[in-house]
């Protein structure tokens, strides 16, 4: 390439850079917008719920009293033509305060009527501004999971991903799979958060107001049974965070290693569903490289959805073999399998995500599966360092990985 092309080439690419930094930059002032834009409907969308809320009860309220109106206009009827058909035996401020007590009571009802029809208008307009905003909230979440799976691509090293994923005919797909479960993930514990733990701190800060004014109202016994239901709930708002976490990543992964966490991964499986796992470990159990640990951790748990999405199986055998030199990984069912030749035309993202871990671990996979003969995956991958061929002990905790 002579001077003239290499400045050529130079330019363009400095150009390109532009182009991108200037997308990057307008896409995320896209993304702060569409935010504060989803913020100020939630904002909107609480207030209109609370206000609701009193409408509906303030319906309620009207349509009893209404009732009880209705029953006093009757009652004050028969009074009133009581004293008329019988005039003379009533005095004349008897029969004025029949009349009064009868009119009163039928302008009682009328004006009550009157603010339960309002009401209902009231309430009618509220339903229909929630359901648009419930809308506006849905179109927003939407908006901010495609603009952030546009600035990931954006802001990643788009040359280095296409020349990892060149040699993988569905490199792309997974990719873009990958994005977007990250994004599903941020939205679901996004959701968690909402309905769980910032549900149960505003609940705590109103019980802490009515502690507040029972405390100064000098009734110990009724401050005592408040504390005792903030603390009760408190204890969930903990068991929501931890539980959160855990979804996100065993912490007991990090603390335990991988065989007590599958432990316990498959006693949770054994009582939610109708199948059941067995679960063996072979040689002698050691602490793995944490990135290898979170690598089968995440492939068991996608072998076991699958498992529950697919297979009707009644029986799951897991066998994790540590051996000197690599760690094996067997799990076998006896559901319906699936014919794996035609499997590959439509990959599917969860045996397209254990085949990736497996290959970004330089580890090796077979699948033995075909239509009513249950399925049978192989894992094997390797435990010590492929740069330099030494084995890892269990002393390695430098590396971590988020799985």
């Amino acid at each position: 390439m002579d001077r003239w092309s290499e400045n050529g080439a130079q330019s363009a690419s400095r150009a390109l850079d532009r182009v991108l930094r200037r997308a990057i930059e307008t896409m995320e002032m896209s993304r702060d917008q569409i935010y504060e834009i989803a913020e100020h409907a939630r904002e909107e969308y609480e207030a209109l719920k609370k206000e609701l809320d009193a409408v509906r009860e303030d319906v309620r309220r009207h349509i009893a009293q209404n009732d009880a109106l209705e029953r006093e206009v009757k009652k004050m009827r028969r009074r009133l033509m009581e004293v008329s058909r019988h005039f003379h035996r009533y005095r004349e401020p008897d029969i004025r305060e029949a009349y009064e007590a009868a009119h009163r009571a039928q302008m009682a009802l009328t004006l009550n009527r009157e603010k339960e029809i309002f009401l209902r208008k009231r309430r009618d307009e509220l339903e229909l501004r929630l359901k648009n905003l419930e809308r506006t909230l849905e179109k927003a979440d939407r908006l901010l999971a495609q603009v952030s799976v546009v600035l990931s691509y954006l802001q990643g090293d788009i040359a280095r991903m296409t020349e990892a994923l060149a040699s993988a005919e569905s490199g792309q797909l997974f990719g873009l799979k990958i994005i977007e479960a990250q994004e599903e993930e941020r939205r679901r514990v996004a959701r968690e958060m909402h309905d769980g733990p910032a549900q149960s701190l505003a609940h705590v800060i109103l019980r802490l107001e009515i502690i507040e004014r029972t405390l100064d109202g000098g009734d110990l016994n009724a401050v005592r049974a408040e504390l005792l239901a903030l603390r009760e709930s408190v204890r969930r708002s903990l068991a929501d965070v931890r539980r959160i976490i855990y979804d996100l990543r065993p912490m007991a992964l990090d603390d335990l290693g991988l065989v007590p966490v599958v432990k316990r991964l498959v006693e949770e499986y054994n009582e939610k569903y109708p199948f059941y796992i067995e679960f063996q470990v072979h040689g002698r159990e050691e602490r793995l490289k944490p990135m290898i640990e979170v690598a089968l951790f995440r492939m068991i748990q996608e072998a076991l959805n699958n498992v529950v999405k697919h297979a009707e199986a009644t029986l799951v055998q897991i066998v994790l073999e540590f051996l000197p030199l690599k760690v094996r990984l067997r799990i076998k069912d006896n559901g319906k399998g699936f014919d794996l030749e035609a499997l590959k035309d439509r990959p599917t993202f969860g045996l397209m995500g254990i085949r990736e871990r497996v290959k970004l671990l330089r580890g090796e996979i077979d699948i033995q599966t075909r239509p009513g003969a249950g399925t049978d995956l192989r894992i094997e991958v390797p435990i010590y360092d492929q740069g330099t061929g030494t084995a890892k002990g269990p002393e390695d905790k430098t590396e971590r990985d988020d799985g």
